[in-house]
C-alpha cells in the first residue's frame, strides 16, 4: 500500500520528464507503426485519384499553428498527391492565421515536388510548381460564413486579386474560373468552427462534394454528416494524415508522428491505470482503518 501512496503524491513534473524520455526516444528510433485504411479517408484519395489532369480542387487551410502538428501533414499530402496528378489547386484561408500555414505549405511542396519520385508503383518527373499556373492563393478574409456564401457566386465578389496582389483575371488559371461549379472538390482543413459554415453555408447551399480533414478531438461529432452524405470523406488527426500518406505511398510528418504517439499513448494509458489502481488502493486501506 505504501507503493500506491507514494504514487499518488507524485510530482507531476517527473510524469512530463518520462514523456519526454518515451517522445524522444520513438523518434529516434527506426520502426513503422502499421496503419490501417479507414474508408472515410480512401474515399478522399480514390476521389482525387479519379480526376483527370487540369481539373482543379479548393483547399481550405482553416487552422492556425496551435494545430499545425495534426493538420500539417493531411494539407501536405493530399496537395502533394493532387500536384502529382497534374491538378490545379486554389487555396484560401478563413482563419487569421491560415496564410502563414499556406505559405510554408506551398514552400515545402514547391521543394518536394521537384524531385523525382515513385508513387505505388507510378514514376512522376520533379515538376516546378508555378503560381497562377498550378496553384491560385486568395488569401484570408474575415466573417468566414458570408465568404464561403459569397464565393458560390463568384470568387471576385470578395478576393478579386490573389493573396499576392494579382488580379484573379489576369491568373491563368482563374480566367474561366468563378465559383464552385467550376471545381471539382472542395477540401476544408479544420481545427474549429468554420467547418460547420463550410457544411451549412457551402455544400449546403451550393451541393459540392466537401471533404474534410479535422483534429483528432473533433472526428467524432462530424460522423453524422458523413452519414447523411453531406461530408463524402473525412480525415481525423494525425491519424488520418498517415492513413492518406500511405494510400499515397508517401510516408512524411504523419508517420513519424504516428512513432511518437503511439508509446506516448501507450505511456499515458499505463499512468491512468495506475492512478485508478493507487486511488482504489488508499480508498481500501483507508476503509480498514
Amino acid at each position: 500500500m505504501n507503493f500506491f501512496s507514494m504514487l499518488m503524491r507524485l510530482d507531476r513534473r517527473w510524469v512530463y520528464l518520462l514523456l519526454v524520455i518515451v517522445c524522444l526516444t520513438a523518434y529516434y528510433s527506426d520502426f513503422t507503426v502499421p496503419t490501417i485504411v479507414e474508408d472515410e479517408t480512401k474515399a478522399i484519395y480514390d476521389f482525387i485519384e479519379a480526376l483527370e489532369p487540369g481539373e482543379i480542387i479548393f483547399v481550405a487551410v482553416d487552422y492556425d499553428p496551435s494545430s499545425q502538428a495534426e493538420l500539417h501533414p493531411m494539407t501536405y499530402a493530399l496537395v502533394e498527391h493532387a500536384f502529382r496528378k497534374d491538378l490545379k489547386v486554389i487555396f484560401t484561408a478563413l482563419s487569421q492565421n491560415g496564410p502563414g500555414m499556406v505559405d510554408q505549405a506551398i514552400r515545402d511542396l514547391t521543394d518536394s515536388l521537384k524531385l523525382p519520385k515513385t508513387y505505388n508503383g507510378i514514376f512522376y518527373e520533379g515538376k516546378d510548381i508555378v503560381n497562377g499556373i498550378d496553384y491560385t492563393f486568395l488569401g484570408y478574409k474575415p466573417y468566414y460564413a458570408i465568404v464561403i456564401t459569397a464565393m458560390g457566386q463568384d470568387y471576385r465578389i470578395l478576393f478579386p486579386s490573389d493573396y499576392y496582389g494579382t488580379p484573379l483575371d489576369s491568373i491563368p488559371m482563374m480566367r474561366r474560373v468563378h465559383n464552385y461549379d467550376d471545381i471539382a472538390i472542395v477540401v476544408d482543413i479544420s481545427s474549429g468552427s468554420i467547418t460547420d459554415a463550410w457544411i451549412s453555408y457551402g455544400q449546403g447551399k451550393f451541393d459540392f462534394p466537401l471533404a474534410l480533414g479535422l483534429t483528432g478531438v473533433m472526428t467524432a461529432q462530424y460522423y453524422p454528416f458523413l452519414q447523411s452524405k453531406q461530408v463524402m470523406g473525412l480525415m481525423g488527426g494525425l491519424l488520418g494524415a498517415a492513413q492518406y500518406e500511405q494510400l499515397a505511398d508517401n510516408p512524411g510528418l504523419a508517420k513519424d508522428g504516428m512513432r511518437v504517439q503511439l508509446p506516448a499513448h501507450l505511456l499515458i494509458i499505463l499512468f491512468i491505470l495506475i492512478g485508478n489502481v493507487g486511488y482504489l488502493a488508499t480508498r481500501y486501506k483507508e476503509r480498514k482503518v
